[in-house]
């Protein structure tokens, strides 16, 4: 699959939102930490009695469309994915923004605010080449460190993060009120050659419809 990565205008969030983001939720992490050794935790997969499609876009504010309402974009970058001239995904970037905790007000991190792949050619290739992008683009701009917030929700999201090289460094339930049964993940790929932490997966092999 011959995949192009080209930088977009970044003003121009009605193209890219029309690459959907939405899954189908069919299982979910439970996230325990390993006490005995810093930022270590153990992954259980559980799956659902009822799967479930999750559309972050559909989220009051989320869409690419109200982040101009809502932070700074001065400092972000796109990059569009494209196959044959048709768009398949794109990332987005960003560093330097007051509104983002996330990058905790430091100036040598940046964060992968948005990746998102056509549900056709998720699992091709695509996302890896959008993302091995943003990280050459970060590391050529001197920042250390590339972030990613995700969710326990979104499983395959964490199994990419952790392929890429990213390390789970944060785990937070009640981080979101609207959502209380999802749970925060902050995944961080350091370009200064620091080894991340071994995540220890297990799939559990039935639903418990009580805690669904």
């Amino acid at each position: 699959m011959n995949i192009k990565i080209r930088e977009h205008d970044v003003r121009d969030l009605e193209s890219y939102a029309r690459i959907p983001i939405a899954f189908e939720v069919s299982s979910v992490l439970d996230v325990a930490e390993n006490l005995a050794a810093a930022r270590s935790f153990l992954l259980t997969e559980r799956r659902l009695a009822t799967p479930y499609l999750k559309d972050y876009d559909a989220i009051p504010g989320n869409s690419p469309t109200d982040w101009p309402r809502r932070f700074d974009m001065s400092q972000w970058r796109m990059f569009i994915a494209e196959i044959q001239g048709q768009q398949f995904g794109g990332a987005i970037v960003a560093w330097r923004t007051a509104e983002l905790t996330i990058l905790e007000g430091r100036d040598d991190l940046a964060v992968l605010w948005d990746l998102r792949v056509i549900p056709a050619a998720r699992g091709q290739g695509v996302g890896a080449a959008l993302f091995q992008t943003a990280e050459n683009w970060a590391k050529g701009c001197g920042y250390r460190q590339l972030r990613i917030e995700t969710q326990n929700i979104n499983v395959s999201a964490s199994r990419f993060y952790e392929q890429q090289g990213c390390e789970l460094i944060s785990v937070k339930p009640k981080m979101y009120p609207e959502l209380p049964n999802e749970i925060q993940m902050i995944w961080q790929r350091d370009f200064e050659g620091s080894r991340p932490q071994a995540l220890r997966w297990l799939r559990a092999s039935h639903a418990n419809p009580d805690t669904d």
